[in-house]
């Protein structure tokens, strides 16, 4: 993918937080890769980017596409790139090798609870917190739970018939005042789930009254002058502001599902959806349906369904909509939710297909936009020429002769407006001798349309000749000869008052100066003369190398431009030895070089 491609679609970028995919032309995902802002960390991989790793440079070479899919959160991304790297192992993404997953904190299903840190998620009824992207944070988490509820850590089934039976003692934890009891029944069950039932409270996010517990303990340690625990108080609390217990991407409460949206227009309808397996997206995809007749919301959304779920090959029994399809499949239930994690779900949905289809409009603003400023300068071109054709397509041709040596011409070519360089063409004028214009423009038009008409190549609709009457008339001739002279408009411009001809018409025309028609001719003469004139000195350079050399039968110009360089003129190069010249290039040429000037000086012209 170069530079300019991505130029083209640099616009659509959002500066959401999401997850990005190099895709290269067989659909092979290269890379995945996660940002804060989508734009910005894109444009990243592309500009004067020397400094980037070999790697890197070559990844995005070999990528065809970009794609993307927004989220919420910075740590939404985070979460989603993780679980697209393992189900796709891109080939320039690092891969992880310990096989560890995401991490929760766990309040376990049993009598007088226990709450841990674990990466492992066991669907046995307990209930799971997360998923954090760092670990040092959940230890945050658990040491102020810890401080602030007496909770057990030990693995003793705390049954009521066990502790009645005295089976257990306390531990070294009920010593140093971290547990209550429980084992030994200090501390009954229910008052141990009423601390467990804060816990979640303070795991979903209603921090209320444990920040005023906090804020509390801070102006005591501080009333104290004990600022170092105050501090360190403050960072929890601050861990706790910043702490977002859910998230949309991946969900302990959600198994395999697969989530639709809908944003329906006039025309068109777009279809948003997500593969949801064990809780974690894998697979995203926004298509477009174009309407034939007046559908439905509700028919287009079933036939995106069927489409979509045999493409990525799901089988899941549940699928979350926006509305009430009316529309039963067997084994499978539908679900409009309206809260909770699956309306999260949906509406991130939602979210990226109105995002979809946001860019879809802008991207037809801007070609409109280009599409418009090009055809007004062409129509405004077509009825100031007087054309019965809009000019696309437009040729301009110079001669170049300076001083009556090496004649060349030029022909550039122009294309909605704007230069074609690839299809610029140059020639060597081979049937003129002598500065004579007229011949070399006959010359050329000749050869150019000749060709063109033989190949059945396009044809202009405007050509210019850089010259008045005379050049205009003699070029036309040749149109004529071709039979052309229908199918393509030419005129010519004067250089001294900017005056346009018109072939077999005396009067020129003259074209307001800051008209753009004007603009478009100038360009395309000032463009050929140029051209014209850099062909013309690429050509007397070659010529004026080593001259009487290259007369030599079988001496080229390096074989001239090495002698040169190494002698430093002709002049020494004839009063050399034959041994000189033959071990600078050989017996065969060195034999020639030396004869030739032994010719010359016995036989002195």
């Amino acid at each position: 993918m170069t530079d300019k491609d991505y130029k083209e679609i640099v616009h659509t970028l959002p500066k959401d937080p999401g997850v990005y995919r190099f895709i290269d032309e067989e659909d092979v995902i290269l890379y995945v890769g996660k940002a804060k802002n989508l734009k910005n960390r894109i444009s990243s991989y592309f500009g004067n980017k020397k400094h980037a790793a070999f790697k890197t440079r070559t990844m995005v070479r070999h990528a065809s596409r970009i794609e993307f899919t927004i989220v919420e959160t910075e740590q939404d991304a985070l979460l989603l790139e993780n679980t697209l790297i393992k189900k796709f192992q891109p080939r320039y993404n690092v891969m992880l090798k310990d096989g560890k997953n995401y991490t929760y904190i766990c309040i376990k299903k049993e009598a007088f609870p226990r709450v841990f840190f674990t990466r492992k998620v066991i669907r046995d009824g307990s209930t799971y917190f997360g998923p954090y992207t760092s670990k040092y944070r959940v230890n945050i988490i658990l040491d102020l739970i810890k401080k602030l509820f007496q909770l057990r850590t030990c693995k003793l089934p705390l049954s009521k018939e066990n502790i009645e039976a005295g089976k257990f003692k306390v531990c070294l934890e009920y010593h140093i005042k971290n547990c209550a009891g429980p084992c030994v029944g200090l501390e009954s069950e229910e008052a141990y789930n009423r601390k467990i039932e804060q816990i979640k409270n303070i795991l979903n996010g209603q921090f209320g009254p444990v920040k005023q517990y906090i804020k509390a303990e801070m102006a005591e340690y501080a009333e104290a002058m004990q600022f170092e625990k105050a501090q360190q108080l403050k960072l929890k609390l601050d861990a706790f502001e910043d702490y977002q217990a859910k998230s949309t991407v991946v969900s302990t409460s959600i198994r395999d599902l697969d989530v639709f949206t809908i944003v329906d227009e006039e025309k068109m309808a777009f279809v948003n959806y997500l593969k949801v397996v064990n809780g974690a997206i894998i697979n995203t995809d926004t298509v477009e349906l174009t309407k034939n007749l007046d559908e439905e919301k509700e028919d287009l959304l079933i036939f995106a369904i069927d489409k979509l779920r045999e493409k990525f090959n799901s089988f899941s029994r549940e699928i979350l909509v926006p509305f009430d399809l009316g529309w039963l499949k067997e084994d499978v239930r539908f679900i409009v939710p309206k809260i909770g994690d699956k309306k999260k779900l949906l509406d991130l949905s939602l979210k990226n297909v109105k995002y979809y289809q946001m860019q879809l409009r802008k991207d037809a603003m801007n070609r409109a936009k280009k599409v418009t400023s090009s055809e007004r300068i062409l129509k405004t071109m077509q009825e100031d020429l007087m054309m019965d054709v809009v000019p696309f397509h437009i040729e301009c041709f110079d001669n170049s002769n300076i001083q009556g040596t090496n004649p060349v011409s030029s022909c550039v070519v122009f294309k909605n407006a704007k230069p074609s360089k690839k299809d610029y063409r140059k020639f060597n004028i081979k049937t003129v001798v002598g500065p004579d214009d007229f011949a070399s423009m006959k010359e050329v038009v000749y050869r150019r349309y000749k060709r063109l008409k033989e190949e059945k190549q396009d044809l202009p609709q405007l050509v210019i000749i850089d010259g008045g009457k005379g050049q205009l008339s003699a070029a036309y001739e040749i149109l004529k000869d071709l039979g052309l002279e229908q199918k393509i408009q030419m005129i010519g411009i004067a250089k001294r008052l900017e005056e346009i001809f018109f072939p077999d018409d005396p009067i020129p025309l003259y074209i307001n100066k800051k008209s753009e028609t004007l603009k478009v001719i100038q360009h395309a003469r000032n463009e050929a003369h140029r051209f014209a004139i850099t062909f013309h000195r690429d050509q007397r350079s070659k010529n004026a190398l080593g001259t009487e050399l290259t007369n030599i039968k079988g001496i080229g110009q390096k074989t001239a431009q090495r002698l040169l360089i190494h002698f430093g003129s002709v002049s020494k190069i004839k009063v050399a030895t034959k041994e000189s010249i033959v071990s600078l290039i050989g017996t065969n040429y060195g034999e020639k070089v030396y004869q030739y000037f032994q010719e010359q000086e016995e036989n002195p012209s």
